[in-house]
């Protein structure tokens, strides 16, 4: 694995990653020439116990730009830059121009909640220099470099002693509100482990303390014994609906052997992630023969130096269709209360995506 750190023209950092040599002479473009200066905040919600994240400057942030004006895309006229370069290399990683946490946030207004600065990190990781392809298309060694690339980023921003929590992501799809349909993810890197993963830690770490085995490890465990929600499984790896799922057709994927977070990967672990991943995303793509809207969302363990042997890297799927042409929309019960209700039983669609035959020997970009 190469990769090569670059400065854009408005100071924001750029690293590029290649599974091959990366040549010298690529320079970082920006569409923009001065520094954003952003100063999000935290402001405190006292019923809900959790913060609350303000950015106001992101209301005039990119939004569904035309092909011709991508900004992912590599630059190819300097009079019109975009944020990314020209030159031989695979992936790319750079700040966030419309960040909703910047380490340098400072001086929180004063309201009638408690504030704090939004002292996190926002990055941009864009897949694939081709505009029309996807991340199910990208070869496997694209993936395993994502993979890799997701484990340099949560070392190197974890190592802030401000970072308390690293979260990959990918919105695909317009339905889950995509701005820019290049494919890419975003990292947050957070101040404070956030409600959600924190309350997952929380049972892992009970469980842990009960029978000093992973929770994840042991559901993983139990659901190939099963058989029933498996959509892929391989010596290092696996991935299958959850008999707990609360979307249609939601997923997870996870190393079958206790792994904590991108960067204790070993490299047949990476390998089997990869192809579980791809098996994945291959199936949702194929389902209805149409482009597959989903949040994916990679947990991992805090970046507080501890070694959290309760805590399994693990990816959740959650697209947001309940059949090929109705949404599912989050009803009272599940926004008000935060009880999630089903329409459809996990072995439903466990059993529709089994029925998916797809081959991972495609090294194709473009769709």
């Amino acid at each position: 694995m190469h990769s090569k750190d670059l400065k854009k023209p408005d100071g924001r950092n750029i690293t590029l990653y290649s599974n091959r040599p990366i040549p010298e002479g690529i320079t970082a473009p920006s569409p923009f020439a001065e520094p954003q200066h952003a100063n999000p905040h935290l402001r405190w919600h006292p019923l809900r116990g959790e913060w609350v994240t303000y950015a106001a400057f992101r209301q005039n942030r990119t939004y569904q730009p035309p092909p011709q004006y991508n900004p992912l895309a590599p630059i190819s006229d300097p009079e019109h830059p975009t944020e990314m370069p020209a030159g031989d290399y695979e992936i790319a990683v750079f700040d966030n121009r419309f960040p909703s946490l910047a380490l340098e946030s400072h001086d929180p207004p004063s309201v009638t909640v408690p504030t704090a600065p939004a002292n996190g990190h926002c990055e941009v990781v864009v897949f694939t220099q081709t505009p029309e392809a996807a991340l199910a298309s990208l070869p496997l060694s694209r993936i395993e470099l994502l993979l890799y690339t997701w484990g340099d980023r949560t070392e190197r921003i974890g190592s802030h002693p401000n970072i308390h929590y690293v979260l990959p992501f990918e919105n695909r799809g317009a339905e889950v509100g995509v701005t820019l349909h290049h494919p890419h993810g975003q990292i947050y890197s957070y101040p404070f482990v956030p409600a959600v993963p924190a309350r997952m830690l929380a049972q892992e770490r009970e469980y842990f303390l009960q029978h000093g085995t992973s929770l994840l490890c042991d559901m993983a465990r139990d659901e190939a014994a099963d058989g029933k929600r498996v959509l892929y499984q391989d010596e290092h790896a696996i991935a299958f609906v959850p008999a707990c799922a609360r979307y249609p057709y939601e997923v997870w994927v996870m190393p079958t052997a206790p792994c904590k977070d991108f960067a204790a990967l070993s490299g047949p672990q990476r390998a089997g992630l990869a192809r579980a991943l791809k098996t994945v995303l291959l199936k949702f793509e194929t389902l209805w023969n149409r482009p597959f809207p989903y949040l994916m969302a990679w947990y991992q363990a805090p970046t507080d130096g501890a070694e959290h042997p309760e805590t399994q890297l693990h990816a959740q799927f959650y697209p947001p269709y309940r059949t090929k042409d109705r949404l599912k929309y989050l009803a009272g019960t599940e926004l008000a209360a935060g009880m999630f209700a089903m329409d459809v039983l996990p072995e439903t669609t466990a059993y529709e995506l089994q029925q998916v035959e797809v081959s991972l020997d495609e090294n194709r970009e473009a769709r």
